[in-house]
This record gives structure tokens, sequence and C-alpha cells, in this order.
């Protein structure tokens, strides 16, 4: 599930050090405002800022320029759909008393972002290992369930009772007066779609975000569905978002920088016009459901190096347009701003000395 920027412009220190300031600090469908420099230290990143917003102009309106050419190839009808309407959200499911149950359940606010970096010991990556396992099963299942006329509360009370009988929790219920055991993005909806009584249309994609929390560990993944005939440019958008995540965990290994995850990321989605979402960025997971570190997907100068024993997500978001998006009454609900269709992929990884194991890989 991933984290939501208010600003993408954020500070850093000058040792390569960053850190939230916690006085502005929220989570998913909120923001935070930005990294805050260490006392008495300049930070240096506004001139970089200047030079990277020139460069990224030109980038973006080549991108624009392609998905014009891509867009008048595919039919009209299939172009553009109706707008996202909300459903009926029905009454949060119960969770039997004998589950374990994240501590952030018994609040309504949002929980600060933890600076800690969780590497788990032996233990915990056994736990951690079979919270992920299980995430990905559930979401390989919540896949089977789409299709036209289906709605996205039904899949919801799907994925609710599979973690349940496994004796898990859905983690996202109750983070944040989040209503609903999983989050389905269905066509321009970017992220952090709520479940309701929508029926998928033919020719819709939706992002089901599915995350567990397991013997004390949080498992998380996601993975964009296509539901029955979908046009070519958005079919191509789905693939081409899969690869991208395939590629940043790619670059991943003990001391690799983070900013090469971005890098990689924003490379391949250029090639085919395709905008990276910089307001959605992943995170460090375990124990804890959200923390440091923060992974950017887009191009970014932000420092920090891998750790052999960290977990966290890696969770693009691309769009067939703008980048730029709104966001619902709810707070959560965050859609593109041009109603054009976004996709997301995402992965909960173990970085190793010599690469990064999947931890959300399921066959």
């Amino acid at each position: 599930m991933a984290l939501l920027l208010n600003k993408p412009n954020l500070q850093v220190s000058h040792k390569h050090e960053a850190f939230l300031s916690s006085s502005s600090s929220f989570l998913m469908g909120t923001h935070f405002t930005t990294f805050t420099p260490f006392s008495g230290e300049k930070s240096y990143c506004q001139n970089r800022l200047v030079v990277s917003a020139k460069r990224i102009s030109g980038l973006e309106e080549a991108m624009r320029i392609r998905r014009e050419r891509q867009l008048n190839g595919t039919p009209t009808a299939s172009r553009r759909r109706p707008p996202l309407r909300r459903g009926r959200v029905s009454p949060r499911l119960p969770v039997p008393d004998h589950i374990q149950k994240p501590p952030y359940t018994s609040s309504n606010e949002l929980p600060e972002i933890s600076s800690d970096f969780q590497i788990p010991d032996a233990e915990g990556i056994v736990k951690m290992r079979a919270a992920c396992e299980l995430a990905a099963r559930v979401l390989d299942y919540a896949g089977t369930l789409v299709r036209p006329s289906v709605t996205t509360n039904e899949i919801d009370k799907a994925v609710h009772q599979m973690i349940i009988d496994a004796g898990a929790y859905p983690s996202p219920l109750g983070y944040g007066r989040f209503p609903k055991s999983v989050c389905t993005s269905v066509n321009e909806c970017m992220c952090h779609g709520i479940p309701d009584s929508r029926q998928l249309q033919d020719g819709d994609i939706i992002n089901i975000d599915v995350t567990v929390y397991l013997n004390g560990y949080h498992g998380d993944t996601s993975k964009t569905f296509l539901c029955g005939n979908v046009n070519t440019a958005t079919k191509r958008l789905v693939k081409v978002t899969e690869e991208c995540l395939e590629r940043g965990i790619a670059v991943c290994k003990d001391g690799a920088p983070f900013r090469k995850i971005g890098k990689r990321i924003s490379e391949h989605a250029e090639k085919f016009g395709f905008g990276v979402v910089d307001r959605f960025v992943g995170h460090g997971v375990g124990t804890i459901f959200h923390s440091e570190p923060l992974i950017f997907h887009c191009r970014n100068e932000f420092p920090g190096v891998m750790v052999e024993g960290q977990t966290f997500t890696i969770e693009p978001v691309l769009t067939l347009g703008t980048i730029e998006s709104i966001t619902w009454e709810d707070n959560w609900t965050t859609l593109t701003k041009d109603g054009l269709p976004s996709a997301q992929f995402e992965h909960t990884i173990l970085i190793t000395r010599t690469g990064a194991e999947i931890l959300t890989k399921y066959e």
C-alpha cells in the first residue's frame, strides 16, 4: 500500500542523510510536506532541482506527443471511458477476536512514518516470508474474481474472508479510518481506491492491493488486472508498468543507491511515453506497515544506500496521460487529473548481498 506525498521536491541534508519532520508527516491519502535537513546544515538540493526541472520539461513534452500518437490510434469509444463515480460503501467487515491486530487499529489517527529501517532477524525473516507468501496467494485469488459485473465490494469480501481464514488480519482495515480490507483502484484511480458497489465493466483495469498482518509482520503486494477486452494502449500501459517494477528490483542489492530504482523505472517508462507518478512511493515494511526508507520511483537525487537484510516495497504507478492527480473527499481515492488510465504493480523485497529476494512472488 503506497504512501502519498503532497510535494515531490523534498529537501535532503548535506551529509546524505534525511529524516521526516514529525510535525508534518502523514500517510496514505493525506500528505507529508518535506524532508528537513539536520540542524545547522545546508540543503544542497535546490540548485539541482532547477537543472532537473529544465531536463524533465523536455521529457514531458516528448511523452505528451507520444501519448497523443498512441491515443490517436485508439478508437474514441475505448479511449475515453465514463469517469469513475463513487458507489455505495458497505460497513466494514468484522475480524474475530483471536486474530492478532496491528497497533494502529486501536486509533483513528494515521500513524507517523517510522524512521526505523526494518531489518528482521532470522526468526523475523521466516515470519516475513510467511506473511508475504499469504499476501501473494490472496492477491492471486483476488485476480480470479476480476470479470465484468463483479463489484469491488465482492472482491473485498472474498479477500477479507481468505485472510481471516488464514489467521491473519487485513492490514488496510482501520488504518487511519480506511474502511475496507483491500484497495481496489479502477481505471484512472491511481491508488487507494475504496471497494464499493460499482460493477466492473468490460475493458476496465483494476489494481488490487493486498496487505496482510500475520504473526506480527506485514506482507504487501499489488497487481493490475485486465477485465474483459481492454484496449491496446491500456494493455501496453499495464505491461510496461510490470516491466518497470521488474527493472527496479533488478538494480537492488547491498550497497546500491536507492535512487537507482527511480532512474531505471523512469528510463523504461519514458521509452513508451508513460508518466511516472512522483507522489506515491514505496516504503519499508515488516513489523511496521510503513517506515523509511521511502522508495521514489521517479528520477531523483535523494541519498541513501540499501543494506543487506532490509525489507521494503517497490510499487511504481504509471499513467497514460498526466501524472497530476485529484483526491476525493474520502481522503483516500486518488485519480489522474485528466481521467486517463493508470496502472501499478508492487512487491515486497528482501535485500541480499548480491541482489534482492522477492518475498511476495507467487507461482
